[in-house]
């Protein structure tokens, strides 16, 4: 008989912040139980570390609503970024020139499992 491994997921879509920057907050808590991530992301500098929370406190009162899983067993299974969709602006240059800007976005997931 195997056993049942409920997962839930969250997901923020066109977070206002490159993937790349996401990404290197998104590997600190990959793996991690979640009291320990939700520890790293409050402490953490980096501006990409709320809406990670929000995305993290989102999936933890998902597993906790819709599946009744514990949530002192919970563990982040998975935890990844995408690139969303991006801005393009044009800023004026000199001798009536324009160069572009790119105004990145991301699309945060995290999935979270009991042990």
């Amino acid at each position: 008989m195997a056993t049942e491994t409920t997962s839930a997921t969250a997901t923020a879509k066109t977070v206002r912040i490159s993937a790349r920057k996401v990404g290197l907050v998104i590997d600190l808590i990959r793996g991690k139980e979640v009291g320990e991530a939700a520890n790293i992301l409050q402490f953490s500098t980096q501006n990409a570390a709320d809406p990670i929370s929000k995305v993290l406190q989102s999936a933890i009162a998902n597993a906790e609503h819709n599946f009744d899983l514990d949530v002192e067993d919970l563990y982040i299974s998975e935890a990844y970024v995408n690139e969303g969709p991006t801005l393009k602006r044009f800023r004026p240059r000199a001798k009536g020139a324009a160069s572009p800007i790119n105004k990145r976005t991301s699309h945060i997931t995290i999935v979270v499992s009991e042990k």
